[in-house]
């Protein structure tokens, strides 16, 4: 020892204990760290070497190598095998050692890790993380499915949640649609060239041999035969077969036969009210169906353009729209019977080609178009129903009616009784108010009717019963 003391002495069994006077302090051999304070009897190294970091061990004893009781045995003590060649070691010593028993620790320090507990741990971690990715991919792969097939990054339920695709609406036999499908396909498009350009129009066929009602002014100066064009697109040329320009309607026949035909109504039946439907080509726009009621009935209309005869017809009054190109097309009733020819629409457009719908059409009452258009297919001609009288056009009383010019002599005028400077007021119940009033109204009977006629004879008021007649009997 560097200060001369004996660091070790031998005890009355031959072991070896501190000796008694030194008083230095403990050191392991290759720790270099102070383990226990100087001059502390009875302590001594324990079995591990102590570095810094270790906490010191308690003092105990140790067993010799006959195997006496000890901390450790002989063949246990990392201490024995190596002890005579300790550089510290009196060689004068016999080889033994005395370890000290180790102490319970207050507080114990941390224990590291073994190998297998460090795996365990890397497992938990690496379980979490791939679970953790699982979940995210899973949830991701789910929301972009979600997204791709709803065409919405964050889906949303719309309707009332039901599974289940609803059927085709079932509607009822009167219905709107069930009423535009069965007449749909006897209604087409008529296009004609003429000496005033091309026109559009509309039109409906009355027989499965190919007979179709127009209006006069939509073939009016034709050329050739017209086109026509069905509800399924396809065409066939027509030929006229005869007019009646004054009642505006004209009969074609298309070259083409076993046609679906339209079932006709009866135009005096019809009431202020009924819902109608007008059918046709508006604006070259095809198998248009619009929708409304009747406003009016026996609205006399006179017709002059300047560019034929004036046309008259009581006419049917309807808000259903009715455009350019619906001209000739049918109006039909809720029962899918034609009632009407449309033809005619009131505008505030300043000219002809700005006119548009205002709720403000009219119809001529199929009574008539129809006993026209046989009249043109069985003789080539028409006969237009009469009173037997002419009117003064100048005529005009705030109160109304039509003042008769003259009265032709065995006429139907003439055999009720009426006379010259009488003032008519009106006819089956409708009122007239201008000249070409009376015209319109008798044209609307057919030949053989009899009707009320009121008038004025000075300031009395009469009412007789006119037997109406054809024209030229």
């Amino acid at each position: 020892m560097a200060d001369g003391q004996s660091r070790w002495s031998a005890d009355s069994a031959g072991g070896l204990v501190p000796s008694p006077d030194y008083s230095g302090a403990l050191y392991d051999a290759g720790a270099g760290s102070s383990t226990y304070p100087a001059g502390a009897p009875g302590q001594a190294m324990s079995g591990d070497s102590v570095g810094p970091g270790h906490a010191p061990t308690s003092p105990g004893t140790a067993t010799a190598p006959n195997g006496s009781a000890g901390s450790a045995g002989a063949g246990n003590s990392p201490w024995w095998t190596d002890a005579r060649s300790d550089p510290w070691r009196d060689p004068g010593a016999p080889a033994a050692l005395i370890l000290a028993a180790p102490e319970p620790d207050p507080e114990p320090a941390a224990e590291v890790d073994s190998p297998r507990r460090r795996v365990s741990l890397g497992q938990v971690l690496l379980i979490s993380v791939l679970a953790a990715l699982l979940a995210g991919g899973l949830g991701g792969a789910l929301g972009y499915l979600a997204a791709v097939k709803g065409g919405l990054r964050d889906a949303v339920p719309l309707g009332n949640g039901s599974a289940t695709t609803p059927g085709l609406a079932q509607r009822a036999p009167g219905s709107l649609a069930a009423v535009a499908k069965s007449v749909l396909p006897s209604v087409v498009t008529v296009r004609v060239d003429s000496s005033l350009g091309s026109a559009i129009g509309s039109g409906f066929i009355v027989s499965s041999d190919g007979y179709m009602i127009t209006n006069d002014h939509v073939i009016d100066g034709i050329n050739g035969n017209a086109t026509i064009t069905f509800n399924d697109a396809s065409t066939a040329p027509a030929k006229l077969v005869g007019t009646d320009p004054e009642s505006d309607i004209a009969v074609l026949k298309i070259a083409k036969a076993g046609l679906p035909a339209v079932t006709f109504g009866n135009s005096d039946s019809i009431a202020v009210g009924d819902p109608v439907l007008a059918i046709g080509a508006p604006l070259d726009l095809q198998n248009s169906v619009t929708a409304g009621i009747i406003s009016s009935l026996r609205r006399p209309l006179e017709i002059a353009d300047g560019s034929g005869p004036t046309r008259y017809y009581a006419a049917i009054q309807t808000d259903a729209a009715i455009n350019h190109g619906n001209s000739g097309g049918p109006l039909v009733d809720a029962a899918g019977h034609v009632i009407g020819v449309d033809a005619v629409i009131k505008s505030l457009g300043g000219t002809d080609n700005e006119a548009g719908n205002i709720g403000l059409a009219f119809a001529i009452p199929i009574n008539q178009a129809k006993r026209t258009a046989e009249s043109i297919i069985s003789t080539g001609k028409v006969q237009r129903t009469v009173i037997g009288a002419t009117l003064r056009a100048s005529y005009h009383n705030p109160n109304g009616g039509v003042l008769l010019s003259t009265v032709a002599a065995g006429g139907p005028a003439d055999q009720a009784g009426l006379q010259s400077d009488d003032v008519i007021l009106s006819v089956g119940g409708t009122a007239l108010d201008a000249a070409g009033d009376l015209t319109a109204i008798v044209r609307e009977y057919a030949p053989g009717s009899v009707v009320s006629v009121t008038y004025l004879r000075g300031t009395a008021r009469h009412t007789v019963q006119v037997k109406l007649v054809a024209s030229g009997s």
